[in-house]
């Protein structure tokens, strides 16, 4: 199935700057005059959903080559929060349940956004929310403990826990055709919540903040609700996962529908039917990163013990231990590493000045991730004894550093990348 990737020589790689950026990004590399973000900042949204084939920038600049995320920062001063808060209320009276049965549903890990909105709803809004989890790959143990802290501070949950063979599966697949570890589970983490509250009879579904916010489409920070379709389509069979469509997956892997179904939009007639409205709490209430984290330690969050790989931060992305390779991975594809998006959030927010948020990224930005490496490398393998059929499909079946080193090198795109005196740099650095 997949080919044997060659040793290649990279002496002539600087180049190559004359053939076409790979995933569809702009050419001419621009950063953000605010923020620490570049115009190869991809669309993330549209990076999950289930029939993206290519990435797509999400960054639009002014004429002071200002990025749309940091724009936008400055038009939320200029909302009437309170008159919005009054929309969030009339919005709980709608759907509250005076019996006390569950009303509406919260998706989250127990990380500090989840920790914040559905105990606002419980104890500031007086709803009744059911906090659903798509289990992860790996969790961290603080990841763990937060999520059990977070169930402890008075809340039900459902967690979800799919077939792992098929979730290890699919993981190395977009891996080997993506290059993303991360695209499956946040599939199945986006998929898992309007099913559940499908099945719950359950028809509104509470968000944190929109994605938008940080420079995907900036239009949809105009309204409060998450369009239909990222949850739902009307084609079930023109499906991706791991970038190959689910017939080819089903026909080659041998992976049952019913072992696929989590990962898979719904029937968009069947969503209609139910007419669940999907809410961005952040559109109601003013949404800010590191209140969210204060929140949430108020009711059990607990911080990291130590920063995380590639950046300087403790509170954010703790739950999954393949959280470290997925944004490695962001940086070789993109030229964007952990602490790029830290620090822009960060900068935009007033916590650090934008010459800070530079020293940052170069201090920590690209950082290889060592801390669960082995473990990762193992989860990736594929084993003979439990996957008997796929002896043959896969060139390389055990996951180490030398085969992961070579993937890397395969993605890295020319635009970005330079390959002088045996070392790999970007061409173009915001320091």
């Amino acid at each position: 199935m997949f080919k044997k990737i060659s040793k290649t020589i990279y002496s002539d790689y600087g180049n190559r700057i004359e053939k076409k950026p790979y995933y569809g990004l702009p050419k001419n590399i621009i950063f953000c005059s605010k923020c620490t973000y570049s115009n190869q900042k991809p669309d993330s949204e549209k990076e999950y959903t289930h029939t993206i084939k290519k990435v797509k920038e999400s960054l639009t600049f002014n004429k002071n080559y200002v990025c749309s995320a940091c724009s936008w920062n400055e038009k939320k001063k200029e909302i009437d929060w309170d008159s919005r808060k009054k929309e969030l209320i009339k919005l709980c009276n709608k759907y509250r349940k005076k019996n006390g049965e569950f009303d509406c549903l919260v998706p989250g890990s127990g990380g500090k956004d989840s920790f914040y909105a559905a105990s606002k709803l419980k104890y500031e809004f007086g709803m009744n929310p059911i906090t659903v989890t798509f289990k992860p790959h790996l969790y961290t143990d603080i990841g763990r403990k937060n999520f059990d802290a977070w169930i402890a501070s008075g809340l039900n949950n459902y967690l979800f826990s799919p077939n792992i063979k098929v979730q290890r599966l699919l993981t190395r697949i977009s891996l080997e055709n993506l290059f993303h570890p991360f695209q499956p589970f946040i599939m199945g983490q986006m998929y898992f919540p309007p099913r559940m509250a499908s099945f719950l009879n359950i028809p509104l579904i509470f968000y944190g903040e929109n994605p938008s916010e940080y420079g995907n489409d900036i239009n949809a920070n105009k309204k409060p609700t998450k369009d239909p379709e990222y949850f739902s389509t009307k084609d079930q069979k023109n499906i991706f996962i791991s970038g190959m469509n689910i017939n080819k997956l089903e026909k080659i892997f041998k992976i049952r529908k019913a072992d696929l179904s989590p990962y898979l939009p719904l029937d968009t007639k069947f969503f209609n039917k139910k007419k669940i409205s999907v809410e961005y709490l952040g559109y109601y209430l003013k949404w800010h990163p590191q209140e969210s984290y204060y929140y949430a330690s108020e009711y059990g969050f607990e911080a990291a013990p130590q920063r995380s790989a590639g950046t300087y931060s403790k509170y954010s992305s703790l739950d999954d231990k393949i959280d470290d390779f997925h944004y490695y991975t962001t940086y070789i594809k993109f030229g964007l590493g952990r602490a790029t998006y830290d620090s822009s959030q960060e900068i935009r927010n007033g916590e650090i000045t934008r010459e800070e948020g530079v020293n940052l990224v170069k201090k920590y930005d690209g950082e290889y991730p060592t801390r669960f490496e082995n473990e990762i490398f193992e989860y990736l393998s594929i084993n003979e004894m439990e996957y008997p059929e796929l002896k043959s499909l896969f060139y390389q079946k055990n996951f180490d550093k030398d085969y992961f080193d070579q993937l890397t090198n395969k993605f890295r795109s020319p635009h970005l990348w330079t390959y002088k005196n045996g070392k790999w740099k970007l061409r173009k650095t915001i320091f």
